[in-house]
């Protein structure tokens, strides 16, 4: 295999192993009892776009798009993977190599700007989730979930380095 290909599964390996620790932690929320939103919303909201509905009042209250909840599910790893990408390119090829907690935490906790600043606004929620009842809930859910996400992106660097490096 070249080292293009091998960098790039790599990446792809961070970004949905990343990913899968969040749905993880995602889990465990409901479990005890935390709300969390269906990624079917966010299928919704990216299937309203080539209707050329970009902005709602309220995802929810939205029509329902036909395959919302696969789109949703393929536009959160696929965003993911985009953020493991922004990893390597912020840390580098070394760090993914050999991957240090603080600089994948980083990324992660600076990932929660997309939903504060484009998703929720997008979305119906206003910015930062202004337009909900619980606001600074709200905003720390996201972080806390975001920050879980950085841990994978250092987890999921972890494991192929400990598997897959050569």
């Amino acid at each position: 295999m070249n080292e293009w290909t091998r960098d790039v599964l790599h990446v792809l390996w961070i970004g949905v192993g990343a990913t899968a620790v969040m749905d993880a932690w995602l889990v465990v929320l409901r479990r005890l009892g935390v709300p969390t939103q269906p990624f079917s919303l966010i299928g919704r909201w990216v299937g309203h776009m080539p209707r050329g509905r970009w902005f709602h009042d309220g995802i929810a209250k939205s029509a329902p798009v036909r395959g919302e909840a696969a789109l949703g599910w393929l536009v959160h790893y696929a965003v993911g993977i985009g953020f493991a990408v922004l990893a390597v390119l912020a840390n580098g090829r070394g760090w993914a190599a050999q991957p240090t907690v603080l600089p994948a935490l980083a990324v992660g906790i600076a990932t929660v700007l997309v939903p504060l600043l484009v998703m929720q606004p997008a979305m119906g929620s206003g910015i930062a989730a202004s337009r909900t009842a619980t606001p600074w809930r709200n905003r720390l859910r996201s972080l806390a979930n975001h920050a879980v996400f950085g841990l994978g992106l250092y987890f999921a660097a972890w494991a192929w380095s400990r598997s897959f490096a050569s």
